[in-house]
């Protein structure tokens, strides 16, 4: 299939999508080059991802069993049985107007430089690089904390194994938690080192992990529970407030945090693009497919939950760090526990293997266009394995430090809470630029919205902000130095610090997305380059 590409008035012609008889994967990755190059990037990746392969990563970076194992608290005090039912169901609705939107911008540039680089093209020339700027450091921002988020509740997940195993007899405290977080980030700065190529093969084993143990733990839940399984008028409208807020309805909305923490990492599959073949088609499929599977998987899922918790202030009571944990225990007893969480704990781990090499493309492309201090540090790649291991270590150093808050008693609030607005922060910046001053400037590649961009676009911009505003309030009325929510903290200072930055210095010297393919004189015949210099001078990208 050909895309005709129209801007500054002139066309020129590329493949974008499928193979056939006559089009070798080479050429695939030739055209996808060509278009990287229009887009103003010389190619520096390995395209190894397939489409399935795309695919693979996007839906293991969301983990769906081990993220809602993670999360369970919030439903559970925010609305027991209808929390976790309906407090899942309603913002993964919204959610798939994000992803939608999402997924037509990544199919028109698809870059490593992703959310910064539309926001930097969508909006006025003038404030381009501002846009550009506040959208990437809110995605960095997002995804060094979810790195932190998902690698601190694989600890727990550790931790909570530990007592099982022991019948309670080791119970380790913030401090072991803490060093467990360590050595977790410090393996996967190994695993996210490793060549595009190993880390492609090594989705397709996350993905039958994740897929394999989530039906296990929906079939255990509804046929071990016996006795405890609560009748389906329980199971779908008891509601319960364990939150202190006298409003039900406000209790209710601080639900949604478990969903929206666990349907965050989607615009992976518009990071890894330039290590993906076909991924003007690859990536939006990928984006799409990974969002509707996770948001159904997890409904079921919580729903098979919801059917087995005989007592929400039982689970919420228990010694466990994370109630799901007790569930499986009171539903499967301890084998049976132990054997599901182990491969929960894999699940958990393999998620936040795959963040982090999002998190590293993240942090490498801010570099490569010269946004982040030390960036000619970040931006290396390593010679033998193609990938930027520098910034794979910078990002699991970040989130060390961000795991500090785990000495909190609302670590995982905070922590998911920073994830969460960093992230859709940066996520609906261009999509506001697409239904505003960006409405003529997109020229749509193979997966398109249509006239639906601007509906969608709306309701998507209106949710965000909904849930930005949320998430910034504690858990329970009158918090404590130790309950406060330190969401706010975390995005104060990144925000303090990006803007004084920016008024300081940066607005002098960023512009935005730089150019890189007039410089690649090393990997390209000279005819090459020179065909590449005509491409994108023929097609220029136009704020």
């Amino acid at each position: 299939m050909s895309a005709d590409k129209k801007q500054g008035g002139k066309a020129s012609t590329y493949h974008v999508t499928g193979f056939d008889d006559r089009e070798s994967l080479g050429a695939v990755r030739h055209d996808d080059n060509e278009l990287l190059a229009m887009l103003g990037y010389k190619s520096e990746f390995r395209r190894e991802f397939s489409l399935g392969e795309t695919i693979a990563f996007a839906f293991s970076i969301m983990g769906v069993v081990a993220s809602v194992s993670s999360t369970m608290s919030f439903p559970l005090v925010s609305g027991g049985h209808v929390g976790m039912v309906f407090g899942w169901l309603i913002p993964c609705l919204f959610v798939v107007t994000v992803a939608a939107s999402l997924a037509e911008l990544t199919s028109a540039m698809p870059t490593s430089a992703g959310l910064y680089y539309f926001s930097a093209k969508l909006a006025p020339p003038r404030w381009a690089p501002l846009a550009s700027w506040v959208t990437g450091w809110a995605n960095v921002t997002g995804q060094v904390a979810l790195v932190c988020s998902i690698d601190f509740t694989c600890a727990q997940m550790i931790v909570t194994a530990l007592s099982v195993g022991s019948d309670g007899t080791i119970n380790l405290g913030a401090g072991p938690t803490f060093g467990l977080l360590l050595a977790i980030l410090f393996t996967h700065g190994i695993v996210c080192s490793a060549a595009t190529a190993v880390l492609a093969r090594l989705n397709i084993f996350y993905v039958l992990v994740n897929v394999g143990t989530t039906i296990a733990a929906i079939v255990a839940l509804l046929a071990c529970s016996g006795d405890q399984r609560v009748s389906t008028e329980t199971a779908f409208t008891k509601f319960e407030n364990n939150t202190g807020w006298s409003s039900s309805g406000w209790a209710f909305l601080l639900a949604f945090t478990a969903p929206m923490w666990t349907l965050t990492g989607y615009d992976s599959a518009a990071h890894i693009s330039e290590e993906t073949a076909n991924a003007a088609h690859a990536a939006p499929i990928a984006i799409l497919v990974g969002v509707g599977a996770t948001a159904s998987l997890g409904w079921l899922l919580f729903i098979a939950a919801s059917f087995a918790t005989a007592s929400v202030s039982q689970l919420l009571g228990a010694d466990l760090p994370l109630p799901m944990g007790q569930l499986f225990l009171n539903v499967l007893g301890k084998r049976g526990m132990l054997a599901i969480w182990s491969l929960i704990i894999v699940v958990q781990y393999v998620t936040g293997a795959a963040q982090g090499v999002d998190a590293s493309r993240v942090v490498f492309a801010f570099a490569r266009d010269n946004a982040l201090p030390g960036s000619r540090w970040w931006k290396k790649m390593h010679p033998y394995t193609s990938t930027p291991v520098n910034a794979v270590w910078l990002v699991m150093l970040l989130a060390g430090i961000c795991g500090i808050l785990g000495f909190s008693e609302t670590a995982l609030s905070s922590l998911a809470g920073a994830s969460v607005i960093g992230l859709y922060v940066s996520y609906v910046t261009p999509i506001f630029l697409r239904i505003t001053s960006g409405r003529t400037k997109l020229q749509p590649g193979p997966f398109s919205l249509g006239r639906w961009y601007m509906p969608i676009g709306i309701v998507a911009v209106s949710w965000v902000c909904f849930v930005v505003i949320l998430l910034v309030f504690p858990p329970e009325v009158n918090p404590t130095a130790e309950t406060m929510n330190y969401t706010i903290v975390i995005i104060m200072l990144v925000f303090i610090f990006a803007s004084l930055s920016w008024v300081i210095s940066a607005r002098k010297w960023f512009k935005g997305p730089v150019r890189t393919i007039e410089q690649d004189h090393s990997e390209s015949t000279d005819e090459d380059k020179k065909g590449a210099r005509v491409r994108v001078e023929e097609k220029p990208v136009e704020n």
